[in-house]
């Protein structure tokens, strides 16, 4: 195993994405309060975070391909941390464009710090990417308790000013990596098409990596669910806020520290298998979830949070681990707009079927939804790098 501290680096500077999405999030409705802008309002604020994200990842991690991995990350932070700042010295109601911008700059950081991982891990990938994911989950996690403290005490904009300093935080300890020995060969080739659309395309077109894609769009689904509609279920059950809260922690809880975990099984066995493992159950439960009360769906959504923790990380091995020479950052980058799609569109497909058939028919779609992407991948081989350079 390599040295941990690049890694647990490239972890907090994905942590910076993580919390400056949620904290933001959030305490959107203290923002509308103070403004005067309604429910549509945060929900374009929320998109927009996640909309430049999409477009953007593929972006830059063909750029950080041929410009240079560790430039291109750091350029995605500072621009997080000069938007992040601009919001005290701009009109409030220009949030729109600063949570845009911000999304840009996480882009950045988030696509190429996820392909740094593979670069300096190349031996036992999937433990790296474990511990990559757990620190940068944790910006889930704490940002809600931080950012309420913090509007609580001070006000929302002060929110951005945090965000701001843990960005600069990562930059510093940015600025100690080490040049990747991985990353010799993994640069351009003569032939290269770069970072123009002809590049990117090829990324898509790596036809071995499309049921990867699909899983990780589906297991975005299941994040959307665990965080955005088991609340619902408990509200509907009668349980009260400290009993969601309790089960939130515990969920957010598994699905943090099975990473790690899980990476150093896939690691041992192949993360194909333990990708397959972990979508089965995260499905199975979902589709459980609406039947079992209790006890019984604490157990549940926790094996659920399992699952998806699972499926995370070792999808990330195992995309990483079939990159063609020379396209790590713009397969990452593609990877993580995969994962923005999903994020978006697992909360609105749930609701829009939960609306029209009722929670108990949404959660067992969607689980069922899981189990068809298992299908695509039952018999899925894996090529190893090798075979697509």
């Amino acid at each position: 195993m390599p040295e941990l501290w690049p890694i647990i680096i490239l972890g907090f500077v994905a942590f910076v994405t993580s919390f400056g999405a949620h904290v933001v999030a959030v305490n959107l409705p203290a923002y509308a309060a103070q403004v005067g802008v309604g429910v549509a309002m945060i929900g374009l604020l929320i998109a927009a975070y996640d909309a430049a994200e999409v477009v953007a990842k593929p972006l830059f991690g063909a750029i950080a391909d041929r410009g240079g991995m560790k430039q291109t990350m750091l350029a995605g932070i500072a621009l997080f941390v000069i938007a992040s700042l601009a919001y005290l010295w701009v009109d409030p109601h220009l949030l729109l464009v600063i949570r845009f911008l911000q999304g840009a700059g996480a882009a950045a950081l988030s696509a190429v710090s996820l392909a740094l991982v593979g670069t300096y891990a190349v031996d036992r990938r999937g433990r790296a990417y474990g511990i990559y994911n757990g620190i940068k989950g944790a910006g889930y996690v704490v940002s809600p308790i931080i950012g309420g403290a913090i509007v609580l005490e001070a006000d929302f904009g002060m929110i951005f000013v945090v965000a701001a300093a843990i960005g600069v935080l990562a930059f510093a300890l940015s600025l100690f990596l080490p040049k990747p020995k991985a990353a010799i060969g993994l640069g351009l080739k003569d032939d290269d098409d770069g970072i123009g659309l002809a590049g990117l395309l090829s990324v898509f077109r790596q036809s071995n990596l499309w049921p990867w894609y699909v899983v990780t769009v589906v297991n975005m689904f299941f994040v959307g669910i665990l965080f955005g509609f088991l609340p619902v279920r408990v509200y509907a059950l009668g349980y009260g806020p400290l009993i969601n809260g309790i089960l939130l922690t515990a969920v957010s809880a598994s699905y943090l520290l099975i990473q790690p975990l899980a990476g150093a099984m896939a690691d041992r066995v192949n993360p194909a298998l333990t990708i397959r493992v972990g979508l089965f159950l995260a499905g199975a439960c979902v589709i459980l979830t609406p039947f079992v009360t209790g006890w019984l769906l604490f157990i549940v959504a926790i094996l659920t949070g399992v699952g998806v923790g699972t499926v995370w990380t070792n999808t990330d091995a195992l995309v990483s681990q079939q990159a063609r020479a020379g396209k790590l950052g713009a397969t990452m980058g593609v990877a993580g707009t995969f994962k923005e799609i999903g994020d978006m569109l697992g909360p609105l497909l749930i609701g829009v079927v939960s609306q029209v058939f009722g929670l108990t028919v949404g959660f067992v779609a969607c689980g069922v939804l899981g189990l068809f992407a298992l299908g695509l991948i039952a018999n899925g081989k894996v090529v190893s790098r090798d075979k697509v350079a």
